[in-house]
């Protein structure tokens, strides 16, 4: 796929940090990043890190209010390569599921589905009642791409921001951008005190 620009969502879901690390990915390999984050967002941003909303800000290249339904990201016309909401609460999943959006977040994202884009949802939330599984097939249905963002083990991470930035890592591998820091299955792997996992399950 060619670059950019993407457009990140970041909802109030905790999680806020995949957001975060996406917006930083996305610098680093010098794609364009295009921001709508939700208000519920800037209060979980408060509560998991130090970080001000206008230090998220400046992370991206574009900062669109998200009541602003007029903004280009809420046109098909606005080309993007593609659309990552990181994380994505229940409630923004919903909305887009139903059509019925009430932001421009949820808005660009049904534009997504409804333009055949790329659309990665980091779906957070555990467990899962039927309403919610039944809202998320019909996602999927529509093209969506569901990727809650469960760790992986088999890359031997030592901190959390191992399993965030593996996470990411993937998420972005849809849109055909390659993080050179993800550890790949198959590839050596540096482990002390455990043995080589053989298989990935």
């Amino acid at each position: 796929m060619e670059n950019g620009p993407i457009i990140v969502g970041i909802t109030g879901a905790s999680g806020v940090i995949y957001g975060l690390r996406v917006l930083e990915a996305l610098r680093r390999l010098g794609v364009q990043s295009h921001l709508i984050m939700s208000r519920s967002a800037e209060i979980t941003l408060g509560y998991e890190t130090k970080m001000k909303v206008a230090e998220v800000h400046a992370l991206a290249d574009v900062v669109y209010p998200p009541g602003d339904i007029a903004a280009a990201p809420s046109s098909g016309s606005f080309r993007t390569l593609g659309m990552i909401i990181a994380p994505c609460s229940i409630r923004s999943m919903s909305e887009i599921a139903t059509g019925v959006t009430s932001s421009l977040l949820t808005r660009a994202a049904d534009v997504m589905l409804k333009e055949r884009r790329r659309l990665v949802l980091m779906v957070r939330e555990t467990p899962l009642h039927t309403g919610h599984l039944r809202s998320l097939t019909q996602l999927s249905e529509m093209g969506a791409i569901i990727a809650p963002p469960v760790p992986a083990f088999y890359n031997a991470p030592t901190t959390i921001e191992d399993l965030v930035e593996h996470s990411v890592g993937r998420c972005l591998d849809l849109f055909g951008l390659d993080c050179t820091n993800l550890k790949r299955w198959g590839e050596p792997v540096q482990r002390s005190g455990a043995a080589r996992a053989q298989s990935p399950t």
